[in-house]
């Protein structure tokens, strides 16, 4: 059991541990958007990770973990979406069942992905109470072992190494690393691993405005949790975890915000120029940049795109003006 923060062996460990399961993630550049804001932007590309999102980091290095008479009775978690996928993915892999409790709104390829990997999903109404009542009837019923989807110290080693890759491919030569929040593992992580790994580097993070917890509980120096989050980004929700926080006041320079609009803005400029896939949240770091909230003039900037998990009958573009 880690205590306190992953250490940066942890985060090594977890990294060796998941290599055999998972994808190094390309990096990607485009000229025309590095033109476009005068900067030298690098997107670690976690749309290409195996079931589809970063969450698979740390998923798998949780399930491996586990001792065989534990891991017998199986994993569950409550999600909304890829953590649910990365689990289920995780669970399939090592040949135990997986549980998990799904918001009756999830979207529903992230749902049909749950199912193709073998995971046993049962529905609930759409906010936490539900999610959590609905888990502890399932983990009651089956004996399995809860997996959270951020809030767990080897969750964070594990999603550090997304950063640590893409430290490693550019050579330590990035000024800022933006990162999306919601419930802080992958910004937890990422903070970690600039701090063990590339020391120069700032660390921000980027929120919608419509579920903006982490921006006020980071100036708070508090938790404030999340109050009917509304936003096209959907893997940004959840509050922040009581194990992540104390990590990101530490090691995270800033948190800032951005408009439902950029965030469209954002998706629909990297479907263009740069032709992948991403979901909502992915597209919530280049908002910031397109909204000034961030100075990137003459710097290397990376970027997590966090997934590529989004249906592509209900994309949002030509919904709002842009």
């Amino acid at each position: 059991m880690l205590i306190g923060k992953p250490s940066k062996a942890d985060i090594i460990s977890a990294h060796n541990r998941i290599k055999p399961y998972i994808n190094r993630t390309p990096v990607l550049t485009s000229q025309i958007l590095n033109s476009l804001f005068g900067a030298s932007l690098f997107f670690k590309c976690e749309n290409f990770q195996k079931a589809g999102a970063f969450k698979s980091r740390g998923a798998v290095n949780v399930v491996f973990l586990l001792e065989q008479k534990i891991a017998e009775l199986g994993v569950c978690t409550h999600s909304s979406g890829n953590h649910a996928q990365a689990l289920a993915r995780a669970a399939k892999i090592r040949g135990i069942p997986s549980h998990i409790v799904m918001p009756s709104n999830a979207p529903k390829v992230k749902v049909s992905a749950v199912e193709e990997y073998g995971g046993q999903i049962t529905f609930c109404e759409p906010n936490l109470k539900a999610r959590e009542d609905t888990l502890k009837k399932v983990q009651e019923e089956t004996g399995s072992f809860e997996v959270h989807p951020y809030d767990n110290y080897n969750i964070i080693a594990a999603q550090a190494t997304a950063a640590k890759e893409l430290f490693e491919d550019l050579e330590n030569n990035l000024d800022i690393l933006l990162c999306p929040v919601g419930g802080g593992g992958l910004l937890s992580g990422t903070a970690l691993a600039a701090n063990y790994f590339s020391e120069g580097t700032e660390v921000l993070a980027c929120e919608p405005k419509g579920a903006d917890d982490a921006y006020h509980s980071f100036r708070k120096g508090e938790i404030i949790p999340s109050e009917n989050p509304n936003t096209i980004a959907d893997g940004l929700l959840t509050s922040l975890g009581k194990r992540n926080f104390p990590i990101i006041k530490e090691y995270v320079s800033d948190i800032v915000t951005v408009s439902e609009d950029s965030i469209i803005e954002a998706m629909r400029l990297i479907y263009e120029r740069m032709k992948i896939v991403i979901e909502p949240s992915s597209a919530v770091p280049l908002a910031a940049i397109i909204e000034n909230k961030v100075d990137v003039k003459n710097k290397n900037i990376g970027i997590i795109i966090s997934g590529g998990n989004v249906d592509l009958n209900d994309l949002p573009f030509g919904k709002e003006k842009i």
